[in-house]
């Protein structure tokens, strides 16, 4: 569903969202391989809201100088 990677110097970081289940969906937050967040939804709306926490996390760091890294 998504999956994107974004670097810094030597430091790496994924946020992936992904269907975990008929009716739930998983969130996930990697930093240099380790897994540092994980969260799990059954509500759209919820999902809607992580999405938008993400996508604001996302801006702030290509901001600071994070680039998109090609999976």
């Amino acid at each position: 569903m998504f999956d994107l990677r974004l670097q810094c110097a030597e430091h790496v970081k994924r946020f992936s969202v992904s269907a975990a289940s008929p009716s739930g969906w998983e969130v996930r937050l990697e930093e240099d391989a380790e897994l540092r967040h994980v969260n799990h939804y059954e509500d759209w709306h919820r999902l809607e809201r992580a999405l938008a926490s993400v996508q604001r996390e996302i801006r702030q760091l290509t901001e600071h100088g994070w680039t998109v890294v090609e999976v």
